[in-house]
């Protein structure tokens, strides 16, 4: 019994005598490794583009080149598809993060999607990085503490769009919209540009997300009269309304085509001939810097040849960013590594001297595009026309709404 006792004070002894050091180590990652949750649409209508496949590519990538371990522990990355539905992604969301400990998640492709994973995960104290979503809520009127918004989103995106437009004399618009929080966001912020330039809305239909048949709003949008459909949508929905309107002969009876969210990969779908002229804005375009350039090579080979379209570019430097800001705090602890987000200065390929704002906005600068005829590389099919800086994009803290930055 004494030798159990003494054996037993000395266990404690030698336990108390331990460095802090190996303590805190032991402590720094929850579980014994990062998790990572890509939670995107992998089937539908924005899987291509936006999410999928490509998005999971650019985040394993990023674990990669990162190393494969931060603080001497595992970084794990797992996907899943929800679909476009909010409870699906709720549903997934919170077995991840009660069974699985996902430390962190990303993508988010949907702004419903989005709303609700990122209102359940701040109140499980888990960081979600939205790339695929653009409602300005997520960092507004919906802003939450662990919550951030990453690339671009619908106040950035007709700040470059729509300004070209009416000033080159398009004032009257038409919008066929994405019948969600999305696409609602996208005409608002759209028609508050237009309306502050002169300009008026005289329409709008609502369309079903996935609808492969846009002649009824299209043929709504050409008796309307305006000069400019406004395409308030994405993904494949954006493909196939502008290649109906080309097929009506939309454009070459003097409508002009506003596509408000657009990425190169719908371009290289639609052609450079049905799409000549077309104007967009983007978070990131792959030609004009070596340091773009070289990560737009190297992505493409991991992935087997995926689309280097800017969400994917914005994927990867979310992933690097947060597993920085885990080395920087020394721990996967949430609260640090938010604080550690928020000091950082994203400084990379994609966003030059970008930084997450308190509301949870990485404000950086976004690019007016325009559709040229291709290039000599499949991807190569626009011009920069202008670089618009970040604090030009973006709304103000002040103004964006998130009463927790107030």
């Amino acid at each position: 019994m004494n030798l159990k006792l003494g054996i037993s004070a000395a266990a404690v002894a030698a336990a108390c005598a331990m460095p802090a050091a190996t303590v805190h180590a032991a402590d720094a990652i929850s579980d014994g490794v990062v998790k990572i949750g890509v939670l995107g649409d992998m089937s539908g209508v924005y899987s291509t583009g936006f999410s999928g496949k490509g998005a999971v590519d650019a985040v394993k990538m990023a674990v990669e080149d990162f190393g494969g371990t931060v603080l001497g522990k595992k970084i794990e990355v797992i996907s899943g598809d929800h679909q476009n539905k909010a409870d699906v992604a709720s549903a997934t969301a919170r077995q991840w993060i009660d069974e699985q400990h996902v430390d962190m998640i990303e993508d988010l492709t949907n702004s419903a999607v989005a709303l609700a994973v990122q209102k359940l995960a701040s109140s499980k104290h888990v960081i979600t990085f939205a790339t695929g979503a653009a409602t300005s809520a997520l960092t507004g009127s919906d802003c939450t503490k662990y919550g951030i918004h990453y690339g671009y989103d619908t106040h950035a995106l007709p700040v470059g769009t729509a300004t070209a437009v009416v000033k080159n004399g398009g004032k009257s618009w038409y919008f066929i919209t994405a019948d969600y929080a999305f696409g609602h966001a996208l005409q608002d912020n759209t028609a508050s540009v237009v309306k502050s330039l002169g300009g008026k809305v005289v329409g709008s239909s609502d369309v079903p997300l996935a609808t492969a048949d846009f002649s009824s709003y299209l043929l709504q949008a050409q008796s309307s009269g305006a000069q400019v459909i406004g395409l308030a949508n994405a993904g494949q929905d954006t493909v196939n309304a502008i290649k109906q309107a080309h097929e009506f002969g939309i454009v070459s009876g003097g409508q002009q085509l506003a596509g408000m969210l657009v990425l190169i990969s719908d371009v290289k779908s639609l052609g450079t001939d049905v799409a000549a002229g077309l104007q967009f804005t983007s978070g990131w375009y792959w030609k004009g810097d070596k340091a773009s350039e070289e990560w737009k090579a190297k992505y493409e080979k991991f992935s087997g040849g995926e689309a280097p379209t800017f969400v994917h570019a914005a994927d990867y430097s979310l992933t690097m960013a947060y597993l920085n800001a885990i080395k920087a705090a020394g721990t996967d602890d949430p609260d640090k590594v938010r604080a550690e987000l928020g000091k950082m200065k994203i400084d990379d390929f994609f966003a030059k001297g970008g930084q997450i704002r308190k509301d949870g906005l990485l404000v950086h600068d976004m690019y007016l595009l325009k559709v040229k005829s291709g290039g000599s590389d499949p991807w190569d099919v626009a011009d920069v026309v202008r670089t618009i800086p970040g604090d030009e994009a973006y709304a103000s803290l002040k103004d964006g709404g998130c009463k927790m930055a107030q």
